[in-house]
């Protein structure tokens, strides 16, 4: 597999990072996952905002070019063959002294890896998938604004927690914070639709991260005349929702069709198959990635 590393494409093993590089130390470093349509990155701009403000914040003096990263990018995909790509791409702080640093990096390291897109999934898609209430709670955020940084040991403990809850297959978890807020997935962002078909999706405030595909589906619900709420809400409130869904860059808007809570007792949603909202926002956020 091929990869790339500070705008060079090299085979992976041959690509090597200092001990001493903060990334690694102190988990000081960003990273964005994002997909592409037609060959080309979805809401890429946006990734890169979010991304490079969070480097701002750290004191890593990093600023994308962009023409140079999107010919990168395309150059690593036909290295590896590939027309669509998961995209990863990983800003870390690069090297400095042992100890808590007070000054700014001046040479991160970027890294840049790709690799082939998940097969589409019908069934998902019509009956969604299964989200369960984790004993885990999300954490606090690194500053004002959750950074999707180097530092995910939150979401791993939240994985490792689902992967023995005897969870159904492909089923996600759901963080709450200690005060008992729906927050967010381990790998995804929450919107529900109440019984007055308000969308409802938990507020930054809860610690969740800003998602990129939480923001466009926002606007476009927005532009498609619904109001979208962002609030604190208890468990309850997805109990009583006429809809779910989960989103991310990855997998777009996926349904949830059946609640789990920490008991193990279940709540089917919708009568077990995706709802109307979620139908039209997935087609109009399908329609954008058309138009990219």
């Amino acid at each position: 597999m091929k990869i790339g590393w500070n705008g060079k494409i090299m085979n992976a093993q041959e690509a090597v990072i200092s001990v001493y590089d903060h990334g690694f130390l102190y988990g000081i470093g960003l990273f964005e996952t994002f997909r592409t349509y037609g060959g080309r990155p979805f809401l890429l701009e946006w990734h890169l905002e979010r991304l490079e403000q969070a480097c701002y914040e750290l004191g890593i003096r990093y600023k994308a070019d962009r023409p140079q990263l999107t010919e990168w990018m395309a150059s690593l995909m036909r290295e590896n063959g590939l027309e669509e790509a998961y995209v990863r791409l990983t800003v870390s702080a690069g090297e400095g002294e042992l100890g808590l640093p007070i000054g700014d990096y001046d040479h991160p390291n970027v890294l840049l890896l790709v690799k082939p897109l998940p097969s589409p999934a019908p069934q998902l898609e019509l009956r969604g998938k299964e989200l369960r209430k984790l004993r885990t709670l999300r954490n606090t955020p690194e500053g004002a604004v959750r950074f999707k940084s180097l530092h995910y040991m939150n979401n791993i403990i939240a994985k490792r927690e689902l992967a023995a809850s005897g969870a159904a297959p492909g089923a996600e978890g759901l963080m709450l914070t200690a005060e008992g807020h729906l927050s967010e997935g381990i790998v995804s962002n929450l919107f529900f639709v109440t019984s007055e078909r308000i969308i409802c999706t938990p507020a930054i405030d809860t610690g969740i991260l800003p998602g990129i595909t939480r923001r466009k589906v926002i606007q476009l619900a927005r532009s498609l005349g619904y109001v979208v709420e962002e609030g604190l809400y208890g468990w309850d409130a997805l109990l009583d929702a006429e809809e779910i869904w989960l989103t991310n860059s990855i997998q777009e808007l996926v349904a949830v069709t059946r609640v789990v809570d920490g008991e193990g007792a279940e709540t089917e949603i919708g009568n077990g198959l995706r709802g109307p909202v979620t139908e039209q926002l997935l087609a109009a956020y399908r329609k954008e990635t058309e138009a990219s």
